[in-house]
């Protein structure tokens, strides 16, 4: 239908502030579209990437369907593993808050396991921040405190098997 047009590589810094701009005004849509434009005409930029997945995960439960296959598509592109497994970790974690949100039957204990797959990656990238960043320590706690205000719990085994 249309031929999209291309940034120049010159532009790609402004595009970046842009894109973050975007995001701090909750127009992730915006943010993503600018992140794909970037992406074009620089396939490896790291920041671009992560404020791709940022904003994509910006979208959960806002009636947008971010399908969960791209979100690890571009994870699996983030060249760092201490990046990869943090941000891993804020995808877990927003799915999680949006689960919450939602409300609907059996959300709590989805919510739940949501969090501690994001606490999981949050400790695999704790073993391989750089010193004097805490910054997965103070996610973890931030989850961990979700799971204990509001009483999550996992989800309950059915006990219809035979022992």
């Amino acid at each position: 239908m249309f031929e999209l047009k291309t940034v120049h590589k010159e532009a790609v810094p402004s595009a970046l502030e842009r894109a973050k701009h975007y995001r701090l005004l909750n127009e992730a849509g915006a943010a993503e579209s600018i992140c794909l434009d970037i992406l074009a005409v620089e396939p490896d930029n790291q920041e671009a990437l992560i404020n791709l997945i940022l904003a994509m995960s910006d979208r959960f439960g806002r009636d947008y369907a971010v399908g969960d296959s791209r979100v690890q598509d571009y994870l699996a592109q983030i060249k760092g593993d201490y990046e990869k497994a943090y941000y891993t970790g804020i995808v877990y974690e927003k799915r999680a808050k949006a689960t919450l949100r939602n409300g609907a039957v059996g959300s709590e204990s989805t919510a739940y396991d949501l969090f501690r797959n994001a606490m999981i990656w949050f400790e695999k990238a704790e073993s391989l921040r750089p010193p004097g960043n805490d910054d997965v320590i103070l996610r973890w706690n931030g989850c961990a405190r979700i799971i204990m205000r509001n009483n999550l719990k996992p989800r309950e085994m059915a006990s219809d098997f035979i022992e």
